[in-house]
């Protein structure tokens, strides 16, 4: 057999894809329990506030980059920051999904790892939330940085004590950062084009939005880099499709073996 034809053997070995329906259950219970989990974290408004002056102390002991110069250069011009108002808004879940339904589609064995590591990371900041609730900078008066969504539009949030459908206390870990990095990780990994590296422009945007509109601090994109590269460590990475590896060792002992048995035979026809 020729061993070019040994790939096409691997079919049996891929991954099925999972049940649609179990999937679709399972997502959104596990976010039902994320916004549930969220909302216990909410009426801790003086140890939020205690917390925010805690972060922002710690980023100046550690010499962190100013919030403010990245919201300085959003606010050059209005088209600017209305754009980046809209990408936090619009961008996050719904780029999530179509990642996650794109690889349930295409690579199924990579959408229940990337799925795995997002509910990884997701319950640990849950975890968090609830440990560490955390005011974001635009509502802390030390940082100096406005809330561009209330003023520029358009705003996902309502104000702190009326809005009672998000928990705005939970800046820390920036799942906005975690989720969109996961994405290109993803991508990255999954796919074999030269240009899938362009998918950490998402994660680098995502950055400069969260915090030019000071919806989070520097160290609420460090803490989500971290949980997601335990996550990444411990849930282990699918191996691409492929030739199995042990394919050509076994053919090449094979072929050692019966040289072996023949030689002797052609010695004793030699002499």
């Amino acid at each position: 057999m020729n061993a070019r034809s040994e790939p096409a053997q691997a079919g049996p070995d891929t991954p099925a894809r999972p049940p649609l329906v179990r999937e679709l259950l399972l997502v959104a219970g596990l976010f039902l329990v994320y916004k549930f989990g969220r909302r216990l974290a909410t009426g801790e408004t003086a140890e939020a506030f205690r917390n925010a002056h805690h972060v922002w102390d710690w980023e100046r002991v550690l010499r962190l980059p100013d919030e403010g110069a990245v919201q300085s250069l959003l606010l050059h011009g209005d088209t600017l920051i209305h754009v980046a108002n809209t990408y936090y808004a619009a961008v996050h879940f719904p780029a999530t999904v179509a990642f996650l339904v794109w690889l349930y589609l295409r690579r199924p064995a990579h959408y229940l790892w990337a799925r795995r590591v997002l509910a990884a990371v997701t319950g640990a900041a849950l975890v968090l939330h609830l440990l560490f609730p955390l005011a974001p900078p635009r509502m802390l008066a030390a940082t100096g940085l406005i809330d561009t969504a209330r003023l520029f539009g358009p705003s996902v949030y309502g104000p702190p004590r009326t809005d009672t459908l998000s928990n705005q206390f939970a800046a820390m870990p920036s799942l906005h950062f975690g989720w969109a990095l996961m994405l290109a990780i993803g991508l990255i990994v999954a796919t074999r084009t030269r240009w899938r590296w362009l998918w950490l422009l998402h994660p680098l945007v995502t950055l400069l939005v969260i915090v030019g509109t000071a919806n989070h601090y520097w160290l609420d994109v460090i803490v989500a880099t971290a949980l997601l590269g335990l996550a990444l460590a411990v849930l282990r990475l699918p191996e691409r499709p492929g030739r199995p590896r042990c394919a050509l060792p076994h053919r090449r002992t094979e072929v050692r073996r019966r040289s072996s048995a023949e030689r002797p035979e052609l010695v004793g026809a030699g002499r």
